[in-house]
């Protein structure tokens, strides 16, 4: 109530209201739609955390009754799962260490998708009784033709956008409130595509779980059909299409995410959308069960390792391995001290680091013991 109180006051400085539609951007408050209308916003940031917030921050804080808004992001770069879906079903959780890839879980649906600089993500704002994702996609499907006649772009069943037919360029996802509603999308420009595809593949094996998989699709960059395109040309071919289907003026409203004055409670929800509870103790439960080879110096054994998680966190451990290579009370002594950890190699290696100082001083078998966590951990 604060909060809408709040965007009441805000709305109503007609000063500000005035010097937001007499500029083609502004960063001054982004929600002057007293009378109805609508308005496109852009997001300052490229923290996919940060944008996400924005997403919930609307959804949650602003009537939509009679109004539109589009608000249009990109990200560095950045893997982002769906409400329901499973980080590591999903991605390459290994290598996107490696690189520094955030990993994000959104509050809509959907199925996994990476971002970079090279794409461009719009969400459309509406109540929820005028949500409709397809007339979405006819728009932006409309403003690529105009800007590029002979590109062959089209909105499929499935509500994705579909080049030539075939080359996937756009993924949508939706989250329904009680009276708001968003559907946001991608539409790949120019993303690095060998690291698309490295990231989203999943190196885990054994894995059984109830999560919403995602469905691969070959993709293709806009770019690479018209090299004479890029981000910023096809946004404006977007925001004018949008414009004249809404009847807006045709200026852009900056946001800063950080923003609190504007955003009350912003900081909170990026926040929130950082924790490894949401990322990934959201994680429908799952099992995995796998079998690796384990060697140390001329011996080497096959280990079998079971797991259940829920909530993120190690419901049940069973680690199975010849008593001739490492007695079998150390693996059991290690399942059962992993059990209520987090399924996180990091949280594993400090738990097992500790462990080891309660081992028998035997070289031989520190060392055994050392390969074998290892093993465990990189499931993770």
């Amino acid at each position: 109530m604060l909060i809408r109180r709040a965007f009441d006051v805000c709305v109503k400085k007609q000063h500000v209201f005035k010097s937001v539609v007499s500029s083609p951007h502004s960063t001054l408050s982004p929600f002057n739609l007293e009378g109805g209308g609508g308005a496109i916003l852009k997001s300052l940031s490229t923290n996919v955390y940060e944008n996400l917030a924005v997403e919930d921050w609307i959804h949650d804080n602003i009537d939509l009754q009679g109004k539109n808004i589009l608000f249009l992001w990109r990200n560095s770069s950045a893997v982002v799962i769906g409400r329901h879906q499973n980080p590591w079903q999903e991605c390459n959780l290994k290598l996107m260490r490696e690189h520094g890839i955030q990993l994000a879980r959104r509050r809509s649906g959907g199925g996994t998708v990476y971002h970079d600089m090279g794409n461009i993500n719009m969400t459309f704002f509406t109540t929820k009784k005028k949500y409709d994702r397809m007339k979405n996609l006819n728009m932006i499907t409309k403003s690529l033709n105009k800007l590029r006649p002979q590109m062959d772009v089209r909105p499929t069943e499935r509500l994705d956008l579909l080049l030539n037919g075939h080359f996937k360029v756009s993924g949508t996802a939706a989250k329904l409130g009680r009276t708001n509603a968003y559907h946001h999308c991608t539409l790949l420009c120019n993303s690095d595509r060998a690291l698309l595809s490295s990231v989203l593949k999943s190196p885990c094996q054994g894995l059984k779980s109830n999560a919403t998989p995602s469905v691969p699709s070959p993709v293709k960059n806009l770019l690479e059909e018209d090299p004479t395109l890029d981000c910023g040309i096809i946004m404006d071919s977007i925001v004018t299409e949008y414009t004249k289907q809404y009847g807006l003026d045709h200026h852009i409203i900056l946001i800063e995410p950080k923003d609190e004055a504007t955003l009350p409670g912003i900081s909170k929800m990026t926040q929130d959308l950082q924790t490894w509870e949401w990322v990934f103790g959201k994680t429908p439960k799952f099992s995995v069960s796998t079998s690796f080879k384990l060697g140390y110096r001329l011996s080497s054994a096959m280990v079998t390792l079971s797991i259940d998680v829920k909530n993120g966190i190690i419901d049940s451990c069973n680690i199975k391995l010849p008593q001739h290579w490492l007695p079998s009370e150390m693996c059991e002594h290690l399942a059962s001290h992993l059990i209520g950890s987090k399924f996180c190699p990091s949280e594993t290696t400090r738990l097992t680091s500790a462990l080891l100082r309660t081992c028998p001083q035997n070289e031989e078998l520190h060392h055994k013991w050392n390969i074998l966590c290892e093993n465990v951990a990189s499931v993770m």
